[in-house]
């Protein structure tokens, strides 16, 4: 029998408002829908996505430089490499790495539906529920409003959540978090994420003046780029640091894991490439013992954690999810309730955009 191969690659870029904007100038999230179409007929259903910025430069990328070499070609998500190299003199990772993603998922779908399954049970379901946690895009919060959040989170019955940090003053900072901790009480485990905020003498501050918070771990305390601040926040602090978000390829993870430089990695499904370049990245990651997390996109992310070998906790953030923001055709199938996530598709990833 003849292998089907890709004979159409349609994208659509859509905007979808945030109902708690992130910030000022992140107000909504934007999704490049990518339909791809093989020489069977049958379709794949995948998406890019970003937060801000650079939307349109990846649907150009879909439309231009990966549609006309995808066409013709196998429709499988194992020649993933081959267009990543093709790609690579416009950059390893980024731009290149989200505009993969959007096909790859496509060709995942693809392949699960061919088979009349879910992507999970494709990959090979090894859990049927995972831990979430309570996560908020919410530095700018007033104080009481960051409380109440938490109050929110604790009620739902998540066993940890996490904030944002990175105010002018640390001590703003530990007043913050402070508080929080009063509300949540000493069981829920409490982490934070200060994106890439702080200079490395900054973050060694931060990292002893939270001390008595007992913190799970400090998140992206540096830029994302700086291995040897990593490095050397771990050797002076001892802090559990998580990092990956903006991590876009697997050797990226390798060097920070090689380097002892991160305790948790954080895998963002679409800014890696998509699944395969993903499930690649959990693998390392969980060989080297190191904690798995991946980032935002719960409704994806917790198809792929579903299949791994170790357990992992998803990131549930707060009025984010695509579901919660009323932008999907019909439902996952996935439940998020009382701290865990459960079920999920019937078929393929189950993701289609209204």
């Amino acid at each position: 029998m003849n292998q089907a191969v890709i004979a159409a690659i349609r994208t659509r870029l859509k905007r979808i408002p945030l109902t708690r904007p992130w910030g000022p100038d992140v107000r909504d999230i934007s999704i490049i829908e990518v339909e791809v179409t093989d020489s069977d007929g049958a379709t794949g259903y995948g998406f890019s996505w970003t937060p801000s910025i650079g939307a349109t430069a990846v649907k150009a990328l879909i439309d231009d430089d990966i549609t006309s070499f995808a066409l013709g070609r196998e429709a499988a998500s194992r020649r993933w490499s081959e267009a990543w190299t093709h790609l690579h003199e416009a950059g390893g990772g980024g731009i290149t790495t989200i505009a993969l993603a959007g096909v790859d998922l496509g060709l995942w779908d693809l392949a699960a539906r061919r088979e009349s399954v879910s992507v999970t049970e494709f990959l090979g379901r090894a859990h049927r529920s995972l831990d979430t946690y309570g996560s908020g895009v919410n530095l700018h919060y007033p104080l009481a409003e960051l409380v109440a959040q938490a109050e929110r989170w604790a009620a739902a019955g998540f066993p940890a959540i996490k904030v944002k940090v990175g105010k002018p003053e640390l001590a703003e900072d530990l007043d913050r978090l402070q508080a929080v901790r009063e509300v949540i009480g000493p069981d829920v485990e409490l982490m934070v994420d200060a994106n890439q905020r702080w200079t490395l003498p900054q973050a060694v501050a931060a990292a002893h003046a939270f001390r008595p918070l007992d913190l799970t771990w400090l998140e992206e305390p540096l830029r994302a780029d700086d291995l040897r601040g990593h490095v050397e926040l771990k050797r002076e602090t001892g802090v559990r640091i998580a990092v990956g978000e903006n991590l876009h390829t697997e050797y990226r993870f390798a060097e920070f894991i090689d380097a002892g430089a991160a305790d948790v990695l954080q895998p963002n499904v679409i800014r890696v490439g998509g699944i395969t370049p993903a499930l690649r990245i959990a693998e390392l990651v969980q060989s080297a013992d190191k904690e798995l997390a991946f980032h935002l996109l719960p409704e994806l992310s917790a198809q792929l954690a579903f299949a791994v070998a170790k357990p992992t906790r998803i990131e549930v953030v707060e009025s984010a999810g695509f579901a919660e923001l009323g932008a999907l055709a019909e439902p996952t199938g996935l439940e998020f309730a009382r701290g865990r996530v459960t079920g999920g598709p019937t078929l393929g990833t189950g993701i289609r955009f209204s």
